[in-house]
């Protein structure tokens, strides 16, 4: 029971989502080896890269208040100032935005990157773009997911890029979720965007890889006095 436990707490979990393709994998890998065994080898490789994609490891989200942490995993393309869309109720007004692109290595379980209620869920149809192209924020079919808290809102963009085709979101409307919370995922391969306050210096640059749930990607209380976070 002991070495159970041991191996069991060394295998990353999978998420729920993957489990049908996962499963498709496998049924086409035992074909492939019923038809040529060096095809049904391949097929394994790619039903052990379908369980990677889909893994969801547990992560330790820093819990000080204030702290925004990055929504998903991948690699930060885009530091700048937009305006948010319209219907999110944001203003008119350019927004600190950064964007995280998640490659179909990267993990691609989403997350809340501060605590508060879910105000609102809005979503687009769209193409499909490269999710690395600025574009792709307009253009793209994309989710989009307002959060308040008790002093601020932020919104987090789920866009589809080039390979995905399908947007996951988890929660709902009026739902209450922690920093760090899953809130859905993207298949394979995309890119999400987050909203700062007006005014709010973020403290990730373009090229940074990011960790979600964990990477604290601005201090929304860093005018406070005795605040000590800085950027690494």
């Amino acid at each position: 029971m002991l070495i159970y436990d041991s191996i069991r707490s060394q295998i990353v979990p999978v998420s729920p989502e993957g489990y049908p393709f996962i499963g498709a994998f496998a049924l086409v890998s035992l074909i492939l080896f019923w038809l040529w065994s060096p095809l049904g080898w391949l097929g394994t490789l790619a039903t052990i890269w379908c369980a990677y994609f889909f893994r969801d490891p547990p992560r330790v989200t820093p819990v000080r208040d204030g702290l925004v942490v990055a929504p998903a995993d991948g690699r930060v393309n885009q530091v700048t100032s937009a305006v948010p869309p319209p219907d999110l109720g944001l203003g008119n007004k350019p927004l600190p935005r950064i964007s995280i692109f998640m490659s179909v290595f990267d993990c691609h379980v989403n997350r809340s990157p501060v605590a508060g209620k879910i105000e609102k869920i809005v979503y687009h149809p769209g193409k499909f773009f490269n999710a690395d192209i600025d574009k792709a924020s307009v253009d793209n079919e994309r989710n989009c997911v307002v959060i308040a808290t008790a002093s601020t809102r932020i919104a987090v963009m789920q866009i589809a890029g080039l390979v995905a085709r399908r947007i996951v979101c988890f929660v709902r409307t009026g739902q209450s979720v922690g920093a760090g919370e899953r809130l859905g995922m993207i298949r394979f391969g995309s890119r999400l965007d987050v909203y700062l306050p007006e005014g709010t210096p973020p403290l990730v640059a373009t090229g940074q890889t990011s960790i979600g749930g964990e990477t604290v990607l601005a201090d929304l209380s860093a005018g406070e006095s005795g605040r000590t976070f800085r950027s690494g």
